[in-house]
């Protein structure tokens, strides 16, 4: 049996920086209304703050990573640099007085978030053992999956009391504070400083990490597809009080927190079993839900269940992704681009679905479908032995 150390403190802080990226990301759904009455806008338009995030990290963080490289900046100070841009666009949404600003700052925010996300990952890769990579993910990624249980909440509860700006202006704080201890805690040495733009580029001319590129967006967007429109399908067909909708989403949260600790643990010896029991639980958890979508007790098991799976495969998704292809800020970078693109391209199918007027119900199905495919593109590689990168580029079979 492989011996197991413990994750340096450093990972835990990494850990931290995630779970405030992620938090300002989704922080605007808690404080619709106040923005709303603030910039004279619809709650649509609002959303959309949104979408300008998800579209600066799907687009702008691979371009924005890719410029670092070539400059041949090491990751640390990358790191350092990225969310020095971070706090600065943090800033000026706090201290936006139109909606176009608001706006740009957001599509700012989330260029470096992506970035951010990327030579995280990276520096996570480098400070453990190649075969404890899906582990220490797991905590990094661990923010990601406790922002909505407590990071949103927060911010709304902030805004509350204080207003919209405060939020914000919290998590300009917490951005300083992340920046602090990048600058204190991670070691200088961590990342190879010779690797160049070129060397970046060739890493992705390797069809089993698209191939796991591919899963991850199929993973997320299947999850998302369903999460996102949870809401009127219990409060309109399983009949539960919209005043209990938040208690729901909580309960969600904690299961993606749970699911990921769990994956996390057995991520770097049994990716590839992992991700596909996963999918299949993932596929009949969905398919339960939107079947027993008029039973409240059958709708709250399956919609746990998704939280279980889903999103919390996130460790062995990594895992996967770091053993095709070494470790770099590109590889990670367009992994978390992927991963965007799937949760934008989720949320809209899954509306689409329901104005087409195949009721509440479709969100569901399409999510099911989606999950189903990711299994059949994880078959192929499942008789196949698990291999791992740790510095040069590879082409290792992840599987």
């Amino acid at each position: 049996m492989t011996q197991r150390h413990s994750l340096p403190f450093v990972v835990y802080l990494l850990g931290l920086t995630i779970f405030t990226l992620t938090t300002a990301e989704f922080m605007v759904a808690g404080m619709m209304p106040a923005l709303s009455e603030a910039f004279g806008k619809s709650v649509g338009e609002i959303g959309y703050l949104i979408s300008w995030y998800a579209l600066g990290m799907a687009i702008g963080g691979p371009i924005l990573t890719a410029t670092l490289l070539a400059l041949r900046i090491p990751d640390k100070r990358a790191l350092v640099w990225l969310l020095g841009l971070y706090v600065v666009a943090s800033l000026l949404a706090a201290l936006s007085t139109d909606y176009a600003m608001l706006a740009f700052t957001r599509i700012l925010m989330g260029v470096a978030s992506s970035a951010c996300i990327g030579v995280s990952l990276t520096i996570c890769a480098e400070l453990v053992p190649a075969n404890e990579r899906g582990r220490a993910a797991s905590i990094v990624l661990g923010g990601l999956m406790l922002a909505p249980v407590f990071g949103v909440p927060g911010t709304a509860l902030i805004e509350q009391f204080f207003g919209w700006r405060v939020s914000f202006a919290a998590i300009t704080v917490l951005a300083c504070f992340c920046t602090a201890i990048v600058m204190a805690r991670v070691p200088a040495s961590a990342g190879p400083e010779e690797v160049s733009l070129a060397d970046e580029f060739s890493l992705l001319f390797n069809r089993r990490l698209w191939a796991a590129y591919a899963t991850s967006g199929l993973i997320i967007g299947a999850a998302i597809t369903a999460v996102s429109y949870f809401a009127p399908v219990f409060t309109e067909l399983a009949g539960v009080s919209p005043r209990i909708v938040p208690m729901l989403l909580i309960a969600y949260g904690m299961a993606n927190v749970v699911g990921n600790l769990v994956v996390g643990r057995f991520a770097d010896r049994y990716i590839m079993p992992i991700l596909a029991f996963g999918l299949l639980v993932l596929a009949l958890a969905l398919a339960s839900f939107a079947l027993f979508a008029h039973h409240l007790v059958p709708s709250l098991i399956a919609f746990f269940i998704v939280g279980l799976t889903g999103v919390s495969l996130n460790p062995a998704m990594a895992a996967r992704v770091m053993g095709t292809a070494s470790p770099r800020p590109l590889v990670n970078t367009m992994h978390t681009s992927v991963i965007t693109s799937g949760i934008a391209f989720g949320s809209w199918i899954g509306g689409a679905g329901i104005d087409a007027g195949y009721g509440l119900t479709s969100p569901l199905w399409i999510g099911c479908i989606m999950a189903s495919i990711g299994l059949l593109s994880v078959l192929p590689f499942l008789s196949r032995r698990e291999r791992t990168c740790t510095a040069a580029p590879c082409s290792n079979v992840t599987g």
